[in-house]
């Protein structure tokens, strides 16, 4: 493979020091945040609608969905930050470097293409929670999200551990919310215990099934990959197979323990809807808006509505972070070209800003709900894309060296990729057949 041009985020490129000598501790803390901006993706507003419909539809038997594809998030995060440490590359770079130019430019579009649906889901969520919060309308709110680009860009000037740090209070407070949402709703111990062991029957119930490809799409995040191959280079550990298998170690902790945090959150939501909805009779909440509503009342509590709208807004922001470095990663790992950040900002925003607004114009509540599914059957399109290169990548051991994945790493790998295939193919077709 060919290496040309910067490095990945060349601004921030091996800018946090990682302690030579020191104890486990030390240089644990030194790794810890790049998991904590990838399970952002994992717990953002397009999560939510699948989440809680599956909830109040079919009460906690599709935990084990959740708990499922949280499992393959954190293999394939893990072969993510392999692949940056291991090569200095991240995945876009690595395409553009392995593939022809045609191939490569159709990847770069279909990411794209996939980041603007991620924005999309986080103006919508954010507008919504907003809305919620403060009576404030659709459209404003909508307009409003744009301007997020400017704290982004004042935050990104102090340093990329500032970010982090955000990124990490954000989580801390949806963690705090729906902390607070379990011990007023009283969900069944014994309905979760149950929940989180797979089921046949979500196999042959189609409408079931369907619920669960859909958090299986809402789940495992593409842009995240790209994300995570570039955002683990800022690390300063040593550019030698010791330093890269010491970093390789403590970046899969910092990941798989993050990841789990972003299951606790993902399956809180499930479990909030199906001890709320579900367990009171309410089988047909699949709408954001209808949830908070229903909350209170249903609950008896009167803070839950506000807890829940709360973290819908802290999960919007907190993907607008992210998604704005993953926007930054791709367009330069796969063009090497480069945009001023408040450019490329302002780009990817108005993307997701324009059919956002048309819709909650035109059609109100109801049709951002729409979108906000729309969104997420476009990443499951996108997700196929960004898997297979990194699976192949991995396990090639000229570019890998001693880092390649072993043979029982790269079957498991090829498997989990065909059950993505196969589930995010079956969910495109039953959505364009309808």
């Amino acid at each position: 493979m060919e290496r040309r041009g910067l490095p990945s985020l060349p601004e921030v490129h091996a800018s946090i020091a990682v302690p030579e000598g020191a104890g486990f501790w030390k240089k644990m803390r030194a790794f810890i945040g790049p998991g904590l901006m990838v399970a952002v993706g994992y717990m953002d507003p397009g999560n939510w609608a699948t989440d809680i419909e599956g909830g109040s539809r079919f009460g906690y038997t599709l935990l084990s969905v959740i708990l499922i594809s949280n499992l393959f998030a954190m293999l394939l995060q893990h072969l993510s930050l392999k692949l940056g440490i291991a090569t200095g590359r991240d995945l876009a770079q690595a395409c553009r470097d392995y593939y022809s130019r045609p191939v490569s430019f159709v990847l770069w579009v279909l990411c794209e293409i996939a980041i603007a649906a991620t924005d999309l889901a986080e103006v919508i969520g954010s507008a919504i929670a907003l809305n919620l919060l403060f009576g404030m309308p659709l459209p404003l709110g909508v307009v409003l999200t744009g301007f997020d680009v400017l704290l982004i860009l004042y935050f990104q000037k102090k340093g990329f551990r500032l970010l982090e740090s955000i990124v990490g209070g954000l989580i801390a407070i949806i963690l705090v919310s729906f902390l607070y949402e379990m011990i007023v709703s009283q969900p069944s111990l014994s309905g979760i215990m149950g929940g989180l062991v797979p089921q046949t029957r979500i196999v042959t119930d189609s409408s079931m099934l369907y619920i669960a490809i859909g958090i299986l799409g809402a789940t495992v995040m593409p842009h995240n990959l790209y994300l995570h191959s570039s955002i683990i280079q800022t690390r300063a550990y040593k550019r030698d197979d010791v330093g890269r298998k010491s970093a390789i170690t403590f970046a899969t902790i910092d990941s798989t323990v993050s990841l789990g945090l972003a299951f606790f959150i993902n399956a809180s939501i499930l479990i909030l809807a199906a001890a709320a909805f579900h367990d009171n009779g309410r089988f047909e909440v699949a709408d954001i808006t209808d949830a908070y509503h229903l909350l209170d009342p249903l609950l008896g509590a009167k803070l839950a509505s506000i807890f829940f709208a709360v973290a819908l807004l802290a999960s919007g922001q907190n993907s607008t972070l992210t998604g704005t470095l993953a926007g930054q990663i791709v367009m330069e790992g796969f063009l090497n070209l480069r945009l001023k950040p408040w450019l490329r900002r302002l780009i990817t925003r108005l993307i997701a800003i324009v059919p956002a607004l048309v819709v909650a114009i035109i059609y109100g509540e109801r049709g951002t709900t729409e979108l906000l599914v729309l969104s997420q059957v476009i990443l499951s399109l996108q997700l196929s894309f960004a898997v297979v290169p990194l699976v192949l990548f991995t396990s090639n051991k000229s570019l890998m060296g001693r880092f390649a994945n072993s043979r029982g790493l790269t079957v498991l790998s090829w498997i989990i990729t065909s059950i993505i295939v196969v589930l995010n193919g079956y969910l495109l077709l039953n959505f364009f057949m309808e």
